[in-house]
């Protein structure tokens, strides 16, 4: 009897002109922060979200550090967070000696705009145009909005908060790149393009890769060049090494510039093949053997990036015993993440509206959703879930 084939949860695909680019690069000799391809894949992100122009970093967790110094996120200033993601869309806020007030989720996992406003209602006040948190008499700057999964937030809730409440907002889409909206206000807009800066994120496990690597996009021209700016050591002077900033190498190579625009060549493929992947488990998992696969935003095209797999409480498994179960038979899956406000010292700051949090982290399962997952693949994750 053969040995079963190992399904990951999330893998690169490399199935287009990759080792093509990465050899024409390597020959040329420019393979490190210099050469032609980053100005290229910079551009071909920013025209595929429409946005004027993309800046290059080596993280999506850079971007976001870019983020906060171009809104003017500092010491004394707080930021409205979603306790419910990864912790790289937290920690960019510590890295600019802010604080984080973490907020709960909604059904779609992302930052709950109710709870938002619940929380700014009781416990801010605007002075002077700015929103001043009450508690501690620190400025509430900006929010964090997070497109979990790829499934876009209630962007027009939230906006309509953050213009009565004075807030900038950073849109982490690291998750999200090419989710866009299909109804209403926002149309046609991309994550990433509806606040005021957006960040993706080029991870070996995103939609597209570059192995590790980011882009920062901005409604704002001059935060934009800032963040270029600082990106690259903060140069004022290339030939005389004079620098006017405290800079950050957060530069994409060369190399990684190649991987992206072959990657970018194949993007609406890739979407297109999760969409169907998503769509299989839910015809043979919703509502069966007490399990649930949790929808996307409706009014919207999202990228299907990770699948939830919600397991109810009638289910004779928890969580953890399915996803042991699941690893037995070399299927590999995950929980979401545990609540960023109990991790490392971020119990100090405060918290609002987790109930939900909690309730979605004892429930939900992603399973394997790689742009490369067969239905062969899917089916036999489906066949295990049924049995258990």
């Amino acid at each position: 009897m053969s040995e079963k084939k190992f399904i990951p949860l999330s893998v690169p695909n490399f199935s287009g002109k990759e080792k093509e680019y990465v050899n024409d690069a390597v020959v040329s000799e420019w393979v490190s922060t210099g050469g032609s391809l980053v100005p290229k894949f910079e551009q071909a992100i920013a025209d595929y979200v429409k946005m004027p122009r993309g800046v290059a970093c080596n993280s999506g967790s850079s971007g976001l550090h870019l983020a906060m110094m171009m809104a003017g996120i500092g010491e004394g200033t707080e930021v409205l967070v979603p306790t419910l993601t990864f912790i790289a869309a937290v920690n960019p806020v510590r890295y600019a000696h802010a604080q984080p007030i973490f907020i709960g989720c909604d059904d779609s996992l992302c930052i709950s705009p109710s709870l938002v406003e619940e929380f700014l209602q009781a416990n801010a006040k605007m002075e002077d145009g700015r929103c001043i948190n009450k508690i501690t008499g620190a400025w509430i700057k900006a929010i964090v909005v997070v497109h979990v999964f790829g499934n876009l937030a209630d962007m027009p809730a939230l906006m309509k908060l953050a213009k009565a409440w004075n807030l900038v907002v950073i849109e982490d889409s690291t998750e999200a790149l090419g989710s866009y909206y299909t109804e209403g206000e926002y149309a046609g807009k991309y994550a990433g393009t509806i606040g005021d800066v957006g960040v993706y994120s080029f991870n070996g496990n995103k939609i597209i890769t570059t192995g590790a690597g980011g882009m920062v996009v901005s409604n704002h021209a001059d935060w934009a060049e800032h963040a270029k700016h600082l990106s690259t050591q903060a140069k004022a002077d290339e030939l005389n090494f004079v620098h006017d900033e405290v800079g950050y190498n957060y530069r994409l190579t060369n190399l990684q510039a190649a991987l992206g625009l072959a990657q970018m060549e194949q993007l609406e493929g890739f979407i297109a093949h999760k969409q169907k992947m998503y769509d299989f488990y839910k015809e043979h998992l919703d509502g069966k053997n007490h399990y649930r696969i949790l929808p996307f935003r409706e009014g919207t095209r999202s990228n299907h990036w990770f699948y939830s797999l919600y397991v109810e409480d009638s289910h004779p498994m928890k969580r953890d015993e399915i996803i042991q179960r699941l690893q037995q038979e070399k299927i590999q899956t995950r929980p979401i993440w545990a609540l960023i406000q109990d991790q490392a010292d971020y119990h100090k700051n405060q918290r609002y509206g987790d109930k939900l949090a909690y309730h979605y982290l004892e429930h939900i399962v992603n399973i394997p959703c790689s742009t490369n997952l067969t239905q062969e693949d899917a089916q036999r994750v489906v066949d295990v879930l049924l049995s258990l």
